[in-house]
């Protein structure tokens, strides 16, 4: 009986630790965005991008910087929020494959950690848990970022939505 009671404690402290470690979907996520555009780069806050893809609603700093990059506002905001359909289950078994660490590989040539390290594996996490809801966007990606800190090659924004549609045709096709 002391055996079986010991036994209940024990399982009963593993539920409780793993309903906490599965509950909190936010351990690690991205703080900051280092927005680059050429020779301009900027530090931004996630919430200030996020209050921008959503809202339309430019800071000063981020109004007077797109400009200077002569970059128009509402196809950044597009790229930003535009999603594609992706099961979760089936993008991590694609992500994971070579075709998948090749669309990985080039979209981290615009989304990106600090350190240029671990990018394929950085992406690969912040794409399957924005995928959660069957959508994601680059934006979700961008706050799922499992770095404090994201390096943003705005120049090549256009070409990671692209490379999102990509994926999105790829899983498609294994259904």
């Amino acid at each position: 009986m002391r055996l079986f009671s010991l036994s209940l404690r024990y399982a009963l402290a593993f539920l409780a630790g793993a309903a906490i470690i599965f509950s909190s979907t936010y351990v690690f996520a991205a703080e900051q965005v280092v927005l680059k555009y050429r020779i301009f780069r900027q530090s931004l806050s996630v919430r200030e991008l996020t209050t921008f893809a959503q809202t339309g609603e430019l800071s000063s700093s981020l109004r007077v910087n797109l400009a200077l990059a002569r970059q128009d506002p509402q196809k950044i905001r597009q790229y930003l929020t535009a999603t594609v359909k992706a099961d979760p289950i089936l993008l991590d078994r694609v992500l994971n494959s070579p075709i998948g660490e090749a669309l990985l590989d080039e979209i981290s040539k615009t989304i990106y950690t600090p350190s240029r390290q671990a990018d394929r594996q950085a992406l690969r996490a912040a794409i399957v848990l924005s995928a959660r809801d069957r959508q994601l966007s680059l934006l979700e990606i961008l706050q799922n970022y499992p770095t404090t800190v994201v390096e943003v090659d705005g120049d090549r924004l256009e070409s990671a939505y692209t490379q999102l549609r990509r994926l999105q045709g790829i899983v498609e096709n294994i259904l």
